[in-house]
Parts: C-alpha cells; sequence; structure tokens
C-alpha cells in the first residue's frame, strides 16, 4: 500500500485599500435655514442642508459619522448623516435651544435651553430625551468633559456657569465668572474650562478641579466663540464687535495675536490637525479660515445669510469606511494610518488551501 502525501498550499494575498481623511466644516446659517457645509482641505462647498427654523449651535460626533444642531425657532435638533448629508431624524427639545455638545464616546447629546433655563440629555441610540437637568438663568453654551462625566453651562443671565454631574444629571456646583457668560471650550485634560465673556470682554479659565475661576483674560469686545487647539496649547476667541479673533496661549493666559476677520465673527472651530481656524462671520455671509502657523487669513469662503455656527462644527471623518469585498475569510486584518498623507491604508491576510 502506498502512501500518499496530501501538501496544503498557503497562499497570501495582500490588499490595500486608500481611505482619505475627509474633514468638512458645517457651518450654521441663521437667517436662511441651511447648513452649509465645507470641505476642510479644499475650502470649497460641498453642499447646502436644508434644516429647521434657525440654526445656531452645532456639534460633532468624535467618529465624525454624526452632526447634531438646534433650531432655535422650532426647538428642535436635526441630526444629519455625514455621510449622506441627509436629516436622519428631528427631535423635539426643549424652548429656545442654543448650545449644543454630544459626549466623546457619542452615546449623549445635551442641549442649552435658552428660555426655560433647562439642559436635556439625549440618548443618541433612540434619539430621545433621557433627563432634563434645571440649571441658571439663560443658559447658552456647553461643553462636556473628555471623560464625559462633566458638563458646564454657560448661564447667561446669572453670569455663571453650571458644572452637571452627568451620571446623576444633576448641578453639583456653580460658578461666578463674567458678565455675559456665552461660549465654552476644555483642555483636552479636562483640567480647564474656558469662557468667553461678552458683556466683559474678557475669558474666565476655570479650574476644573475646584470650581473656581483661576484667571481672567482682557480680549476683544464681546467675545462670543471660542475653541481650542488639539495639543492644548492655544485658545481662540472671536470678538463680535472686534472682527477680530484673540489667540491665546494656555501657558501663560495672555493674547499672542489679534487677527481680522469678516463683520461680526460668532462661531470658531479648529480643525483636527490644529493647521487651520474657521470663523463665521455674521453679518458679511462669510467664513474666515485663519493659518494657524502664521496666525493670518488665508480664505475667505461665501456662505448662507448669516452663519452663526455656535459650537464644534468640523467633523474628523466626513465619510466613513465602506469596504466592498467577496466573501472571504481572513486569517488577520489591520488597519494603520500612514501619518505623510493622511491616509489610511487596510491590510488583509487570506488564507486559502
Amino acid at each position: 500500500m502506498k502512501n500518499k502525501f496530501y501538501v496544503t498550499t498557503i497562499m497570501l494575498i495582500l490588499i490595500s485599500v486608500s481611505i482619505s481623511l475627509g474633514q468638512s466644516a458645517y457651518i450654521t446659517n441663521n437667517n436662511d435655514n441651511t447648513v452649509t457645509v465645507i470641505d476642510v482641505t479644499t475650502n470649497l462647498v460641498r453642499d447646502t442642508i436644508k434644516v429647521g427654523t434657525q440654526p445656531d449651535g452645532v456639534t460633532v460626533s468624535s467618529d465624525g459619522t454624526r452632526v447634531y444642531l438646534t433650531n432655535l425657532s422650532d426647538n428642535t435638533i436635526s441630526v444629519i448623516n455625514t455621510a449622506t448629508d441627509i436629516i436622519l431624524d428631528t427631535i423635539t427639545v426643549g424652548n429656545h435651544p442654543v448650545g449644543v455638545c454630544v459626549s466623546a464616546d457619542g452615546t449623549k447629546l445635551f442641549v442649552a435651553n435658552l428660555m426655560d433655563n433647562t439642559v436635556n440629555v439625549i440618548n443618541t441610540v433612540t434619539d430621545m430625551i433621557s433627563a432634563t437637568v434645571l440649571v441658571g438663568h439663560g443658559p447658552g453654551g456647553i461643553i462636556v468633559s473628555p471623560n464625559g462625566r462633566k458638563a458646564y453651562v454657560s448661564n447667561i443671565i446669572d453670569a455663571t456657569v453650571s458644572v452637571i454631574n452627568t451620571i446623576t444629571n444633576s448641578v453639583t456646583a456653580t460658578v461666578n465668572v463674567g458678565n455675559t457668560p456665552t461660549g465654552l471650550a476644555i483642555s483636552p485634560d479636562g483640567s480647564l474650562v474656558y469662557v468667553t465673556n461678552q458683556g466683559g470682554a474678557t475669558v474666565s479659565v476655570i479650574d476644573s478641579l475646584t470650581n473656581t475661576v483661576s484667571a481672567s483674560i482682557p480680549v476683544g469686545s464681546s467675545p462670543r466663540g471660542i475653541c481650542i487647539s488639539p495639543d492644548g496649547s492655544k485658545v481662540y476667541v472671536s470678538n463680535y464687535n472686534d472682527n477680530t479673533v484673540s489667540v491665546i496661549s494656555t501657558t501663560t493666559n495672555s493674547v499672542l495675536a489679534t487677527i481680522p476677520v469678516g463683520t461680526n465673527p460668532s462661531g470658531i472651530s479648529v480643525s483636527p490637525d490644529g493647521s487651520k481656524v474657521y470663523v463665521g462671520n455674521w453679518a458679511d455671509n462669510t467664513v474666515s479660515v485663519i493659518n494657524t502657523a502664521t496666525n493670518a487669513g488665508s480664505d475667505t469662503i461665501i456662505v448662507g445669510a448669516h452663519p452663526n455656527a455656535f459650537g464644534n462644527f468640523i467633523s474628523t471623518y466626513s465619510h466613513p469606511l465602506v469596504i466592498n469585498s467577496y466573501s472571504l475569510e481572513y486569517a488577520n486584518i489591520s488597519v494603520y494610518p500612514n501619518p505623510t498623507n493622511e491616509q489610511f491604508f487596510l491590510e488583509a491576510i487570506h488564507l486559502t488551501n
């Protein structure tokens, strides 16, 4: 009897798929009830989305798949799918919603309702309100800590910031700040909260551990929007009445530069790589683009009527990855970035007999 030997051949198939990291800016245009979508790479308008009445606040989920915006006169939230630029849902909230912020894990949405002194907490899986928190008078801006355990709300009439425990949905502290607090930003490590005081031409710095103001920084007239660089080294403030942006060093709490932009700058946001800052100019229907390396304007983009864009309006990934493949079994799949061209590569090893 002869022995038969069967040799199995293992074939390695290497597949590389290039995935562009699309970044988009979503600008709420308060007077024509639209959102202008700007390609951050080219600074070209790629879409205009019809939304509710008087869109104002805006926030983008950390995975870039959803944009949430407040419609002031409708008392609603529009939920936009960034892959299609189509409205997925409309959520009814409190009276005159202004600020909105999504938690880092994407599970909760927080909405500041100006006229009924509340914050709505929304479950983003069901798009339903799970809690309503009573805060100070005239809540406008809202920001959530990186670990998701706290939310900070600027109370415009009270000149205070309410600190919300997001586990218990209760206010645990109230911090006195400057006159007419509006916009908020938080450092990447969550240790410091920055608040624009429109009536005081200052930015208050709150120590999140002690819930006390550790510094007050003079800026331009009627500061409104605020954002912080990804590395936490700089804070950018839009000065509504000065038509400028103040650049603050977080190390020294002093203004490093003052940059002229369009008329009545309002919302402001920084690109994920920190290289650009985008500012919505309310009165001249434009967005100014600032080069953060030179602290100078690099572009002006025409958008809709009265752009506000109050909050973080820039997505990291505007188009989620979609891979179409044959029905194959993979022994190993890895995804890794190419640091030289901001692209992802998918590497799949297929084992066949």
